[in-house]
């Protein structure tokens, strides 16, 4: 199996969840073993996706060091796990990804219309070898060794609507599109008031997320899924474990994790060379099997 990146340039333009304002997006092909490079317009400073890189996970996970920072980058790199690309040159102007509907649907649309190349290099492959765990106020994210990519997530929320959740993902490309992509943020009517006091989330609405008063869901359209919340928990772990720059195979498991236990996960694996190691994919003895999940 060899290294992915798109056929031809796309561009999009949505609004920033935090700015509420036009984010203008262009993706381009790169060569093979170029990796994911974001590029912030404005100042022209080259972004390389990995964990180190990474500046803070409050809200979301930032990408670079202010005023050169791009925010909300975590549903677009779902889609990109999800469509196994290795190589791509993601310019934005602004200092933020577009929200979109608030899932990775979009994006996903997107990379259709971008079309899908193989290149002639082989892909490299991030095998776990031993189970890597951090754990933070009783929350946990934890990879382990497994011949597939699996996520599994579990939630708990002090609320009607949602309560406690858990789901559990085989990943492939297929199923990504039918079981997780179309799941959208979430956000709490008191929290989202008090963020555009401080002039975050102005781009927050009911077309990009998820909204919740004390007692139940403001969407009028309702759910996309009866779980929604917790499959788009994944959706943003998948995007994080893009951090990583290899295609991770292992099983991920979290209970109410964040973008910043997500990034610790990243940087605690790399930090143990005993638990990780990185094949080509013909090295790798079940690659037969992965074939059929990225197909």
């Amino acid at each position: 199996m060899f290294q992915k990146t798109i056929s031809k340039s796309v561009e999009v333009v949505g609004i920033g969840l935090h700015s509420g304002e036009p984010i203008r997006v262009i993706l381009e092909p790169m060569p093979t073993n170029s990796g994911i490079v974001f590029i912030h317009a404005h100042s022209n400073t080259e972004l390389i996706l990995k964990p180190d890189n990474i500046s803070d996970t409050k809200l979301a996970t930032v990408i670079g060091k202010k005023p050169n920072a791009i925010s909300t980058i975590e549903h677009f790199l779902s889609a990109i796990y999800a469509y196994d690309i290795d190589n791509l040159r993601v310019t934005v102007y602004g200092n933020e990804m577009p929200v979109m509907d608030g899932s990775a649907v979009s994006f996903c649309m997107l990379l259709d219309e971008a079309g899908i190349k193989t290149q002639n290099s082989s892909k490299r492959l991030l095998i776990v070898k031993k189970e890597v765990k951090v754990a933070k106020d009783g929350k946990f994210a934890s990879l382990k060794p497994s011949k597939r990519p699996i996520f599994n997530f579990k939630i708990a929320f002090n609320h009607p609507i949602i309560g406690e959740q858990q789901f559990s993902y085989n990943f492939s490309k297929k199923s990504y599109i039918e079981e997780i992509a179309r799941a959208r943020t979430f956000g709490f009517l008191r929290d989202i008031q008090y963020l555009q006091s401080i002039n975050l989330a102005l781009g927050a609405s009911l077309d990009n997320a998820i909204g919740l008063d004390d007692s139940s869901i403001l969407n009028p359209e309702g759910l996309r899924y009866e779980n929604e919340f917790v499959r788009h928990k994944i959706l943003d772990a998948m995007g994080d474990l893009m951090l990583l720059s290899y295609r991770v195979v292992g099983e991920y498991s979290a209970f109410a994790s964040s973008h910043e236990l997500n990034n610790l996960l990243t940087r605690e694996l790399l930090n143990r060379s005993d638990a990780y190691e990185i094949v080509k994919f013909e090295e790798y003895e079940n690659s037969k099997e992965l074939i059929k999940v990225f197909a």
